[in-house]
């Protein structure tokens, strides 16, 4: 399965502890493609349908549901965690995240 950057892919999250995002659940490929075609890791920031107005989260539409990407809860996980693909995020969303990502992470 080839996995690319602002997909949304469907990922087992559990076991967890504390207040990590848990379930199996949407979540946005953050990690660049060339790390996702040789790594079996892959970075992934899960999708909430219930969440504050955080700076560090975005709101989409997948699936005729709004959600919000948690970049606050990013994470690293084996692609064997993956379900299936889901699609993808428009552009303004990739955006957006780009955006986001880089004042919180970077700037």
């Amino acid at each position: 399965m080839e996995i690319n950057q602002y997909q949304i892919i469907l990922v087992n999250l559990d076991s967890t502890i504390g207040g990590e995002i848990k379930k199996t659940r949407p979540c946005v490929v953050i990690s660049p493609n060339e790390m996702n075609k040789y790594l079996r890791t892959i970075v992934i920031a899960p999708i909430t349908t219930s969440s504050k107005n955080y700076p560090t989260r975005v709101e989409i539409k997948h699936d005729n549901k709004i959600g919000w990407i948690g970049l606050d809860q990013i994470r690293t996980i084996d692609k064997q965690r993956i379900i299936k693909l889901l699609g993808r995020l428009s552009k303004p969303e990739v955006k957006e995240v780009t955006s986001i990502l880089k004042e919180t992470y970077v700037d």
